[in-house]
């Protein structure tokens, strides 16, 4: 199914929350789920790796929309949604450059033909020890990877989300060096559980949500999910993210969930699903790390958060 413009989409064809909500399979294969049958290289895994009883419900479509962390609309959680609407996601475009075969910039309407979006069903996890489990519309990211050949000397990619303090508030201030930065070893952007997402619960993302396009990497905390990305750079040497910059003490370049690993002001053993009272165990690399893990063999695992 392709995303398309929200004006182009008509009310019939939206799937309503409650439909979703009634579901009882959507976190099978330790979370994975549709995502397993919908990713090349994934659906061989068992299904129903958990007890359905066990199964995570998803998180509503309210609490999702609501409850953010976008610094370049505010710094509380309920200032995306509040501050992000009048940011223009029509026209966008993004800027494909560094080591690769075919730099250029490129509409966001010609990316959401090129790469048709499916569901994936993902946990996802917040360093300040809050979750959600989020049904992304999307595309592997290593579709788009492939589509501009690039170089076997980039080793990392790195993205860059919009500037314009106009539309967004929260750059006029000081609180993060802006523009917003992330990047990924290439293997990592490069596995089939990495995504370039489009929307949620079958509709068009918002804006507090990283319209029109945003990184996804389940198995890493949530401040590796950069939004409304405007440039994809291809390089050879480790690239700096935002918050390493910020606090180099507190934030490394993996991020990978290590429930072993406490944040130096917080612990990061146990977290609390947005919705829920009670808090539950943390998950090494969020459930994820049958898939993932063997990408970090030989590595010091205290590092990588």
């Amino acid at each position: 199914m392709l995303i398309r413009r929200s004006s182009d989409i008509h009310q019939s064809e939206i799937t309503p929350e409650g439909l979703y909500l009634s579901r009882r399979t959507f976190i099978e294969a330790a979370g994975l789920g549709l995502a397993a049958a919908a990713l090349p290289g994934l659906g061989g895994l068992p299904r129903a790796r958990l007890p359905l009883e066990q199964a995570d419900p998803l998180t509503p479509y309210q609490a999702i929309t609501t409850y953010n962390n976008y610094y370049e609309f505010g710094t509380d959680k309920s200032d995306p949604a509040e501050n992000a609407g009048a940011l223009k996601t029509r026209p966008w475009t993004v800027r494909v450059e560094g080591m690769v075969g075919k730099p250029g910039t490129y509409d966001i309407e010609d990316i959401l033909r090129w790469f048709p979006s499916k569901e994936y069903v993902y946990r996802m996890r917040c360093v300040e020890a809050w979750s959600m489990v989020i049904p992304w519309f999307g595309f592997p990211l290593r579709d788009f990877i492939n589509r501009f050949e690039p170089s076997p000397r980039a080793k990392y990619v790195e993205f860059t989300t919009l500037l314009d303090p106009r539309q967004m508030p929260g750059q006029r201030s000081g609180v993060l060096d802006w523009p917003y930065l992330e990047g990924l070893r290439m293997d990592e952007a490069m596995h089939p559980l990495t995504l370039f997402a489009t929307g949620i619960y079958q509709k068009p993302l918002l804006n507090q949500n990283g319209a029109p396009l945003r990184l996804v990497i389940p198995w890493k905390y949530g401040f590796k999910g950069i939004k409304s990305i405007v440039k994809v750079r291809f390089v050879e040497t480790q690239p700096m993210n935002t918050w390493q910059l910020a606090a180099p003490n507190e934030y490394g370049f993996y991020a990978n969930v290590n429930p072993e690993v406490d944040h130096p002001r917080w612990s990061q053993a146990r977290e609390r699903r947005v919705g829920e009272f009670l808090k539950r165990p943390t998950l090494p690399f969020n459930g994820y790390g049958e898939q993932v893990a063997s990408m970090y063999q030989g590595m010091d695992p205290r590092t990588l958060y």
